[in-house]
């Protein structure tokens, strides 16, 4: 695997993607399961952003799989199949668990359920670390 050095914006964005997940922990907690999950997509694409800067390869975009699959592709590294599989897991927390719209009727807060809160927080944790 290749080595990196990461700045100071990088670390501060590593804290940040920490701090998220914290916040999607105590949303579980407090019943705000669609926030819950939306923060933990926040947190790994974070995290996968400085990972990618700290390689000098910055990329745009809100999709893990995406930045995932970029990563495999610097580093000539087929990911494993749990980090690929809850990246593609979490990608559909990006807009459902925040929009309206999204859904035909409701609101997205009476969607989502503590099983699936803690099914996001379980992967989330282990691509941060």
């Amino acid at each position: 695997m290749s080595s990196f050095y990461l700045d100071d914006n990088e670390r501060r964005l590593m804290k940040s993607a920490e701090l998220t997940l914290e916040s999607a922990k105590r949303d579980l907690e407090f019943g705000d399961y669609s926030w819950a999950c939306f923060k933990t997509h926040q947190a790994v694409e974070k995290a996968l952003k400085v990972f990618l800067r700290g390689l000098g390869r910055s990329r745009p975009g809100h999709s893990l799989a995406y930045l995932l699959k970029y990563i495999s592709e610097i580093l000539s590294e087929k990911p494993l199949n749990d980090i690929e599989y809850a990246c593609s897991f979490l990608d559909k927390y990006y807009i459902l668990a925040r929009y309206p719209d999204a859904w035909v009727k409701g609101i997205p807060e009476e969607y989502f359920t503590q099983g699936e809160a803690e099914e996001a927080i379980k992967p989330a944790l282990k691509i941060i670390e």
